[in-house]
Formats: C-alpha cells, structure tokens, sequence
C-alpha cells in the first residue's frame, strides 16, 4: 500500500497541532516537513522550531526534507529536534564524498537517509549514492512552494531508480513530492513510488480520510 505524506506547508499554522491530529486521525502514515532557506529555494518556510513544538503532537514519522545550502551542517539539529527521516538534495554538492558522508552522518544520528533531485537532474545521477540510502525523493515540481502542476515526465524517473536498484538487491523507498492530488494520483501510482507526498490535496480537504482513500485508489471505481 502507497503511503501518503502530507505536507504541512499547506497546513493551517495557527492551528497546527489540530491540523497534525486532523491528518493523522484520516490515516496519514507520514507527516512530511518542508524546510526551505530562501536560497537553495526562491522562499522560506518553517525551520527548528517548529519541528521541535510538533514533534510531541504526533506518533507519525517525521520526514523531513531539507531545501537548503550546506544542510550537512544541520543534521544534528534536526536529529534533536525529532526527524526520523531526513532527506536533502543532491544539488547541493558537487563531491560526492560530500553527500556520501552527510547520508552516513544522519544514519549515524538514527534517522533513515534520502536523497532528493530536483526535475532536471536525471536518474542516473543517484546512482552511485543508492547503497547509502533508505529513501529517494524525486521532485515532481520544482521545489520551493505549492500548489504547482505536477510535471509528469518526472514520474519516469522513479522506474528508472527502482530497475537500478533492484539490479543491486537494494530496497529504498522511492516518494515523490509535486502536484499530487486526485487528477494526479492514478498517475503517479503507476509511477510504482511507495511514497506520495501530497500538500493542499489533504490538508485543505473537507474529508481528509476520504481523500487519502482517493490518493490511495481505494476509493475508485
């Protein structure tokens, strides 16, 4: 069964903790936290702080993705402040000895390990990092904000990394984050992701069960 994370940046922040139960009580099985520095990203969201105050709201995992410069420099931060998975970008770094000693720091810490691209960056290019990682994060937009239409060439993708890494007896589990919602879904399914992040399609649902059942395809047909 798919997993639905839903994504708190479109979540209402004056009542967030209401916000996180309202999800969870739908059947969430993930809670995925944005956390953009307005550099690596043209904006800003949530940082610390606020993952530290939810983290006592929830059961669920914490995924939290880090859009940011030099994220190797926060991974005890948010190991403190309660993430359990903790993904940033490949972009971020041009040495791969770089990106491979940041995923090995933050599965030291006890968090799972991801690794996200951004549309333009292909496949192949996690390849080498696959046997460090419990998680891949194929950008379906480009990060930095909501709401965007799903880009649906970058769906291909997931196949891609999944062929490699059973051609290697590895099992990450591959999300996708970027325009998911109902007219998405089947889509992205198909996609053979384990993961769908999904934003405003849940948090701003008046049934938010019903749409995680819909998101899910158990509600079709």
């Amino acid at each position: 069964m798919i997993r639905i994370a839903p994504s708190i940046l479109s979540a209402d922040f004056a009542s967030l903790g209401n916000e996180i139960h309202r999800v969870e009580q739908a059947g969430a099985d993930v809670l995925h936290v944005d956390i953009m520095d307005g550099v690596f990203v043209p904006n800003l969201s949530i940082g610390l702080p606020v993952v530290k105050c939810a983290r006592p709201v929830s059961a669920l995992p914490f995924d939290v993705h880090l859009m940011i410069v030099e994220p190797w420099k926060y991974l005890e931060a948010f190991a403190g402040a309660g993430a359990d998975w903790l993904t940033f970008h490949l972009e971020t770094s041009p040495d791969p000895d770089v990106i491979r000693a940041a995923l090995r720091k933050i599965r030291s810490l006890g968090m799972k390990a991801g690794l996200s691209v951004k549309p333009a960056t292909p496949p192949e290019a996690l390849f080498p990092f696959l046997g460090e990682l419990d998680l891949v994060l194929v950008m379906t937009v480009e990060p930095g904000f909501g709401n965007q239409k799903m880009i649906p060439e970058c769906l291909q993708k997931v196949g891609a990394i999944r062929k490699e890494a059973e051609r290697r007896g590895l099992a990450p589990l591959l999300s996708i984050d970027g325009g998911v919602n109902p007219s998405t879904a089947q889509a992205a399914r198909a996609s053979g992701c384990d993961v769908m992040v999904a934003g405003s399609a849940v948090f701003g649902a008046e049934d938010p069960a019903q749409m995680i059942r819909l998101l899910r395809g158990e509600d079709e047909g």
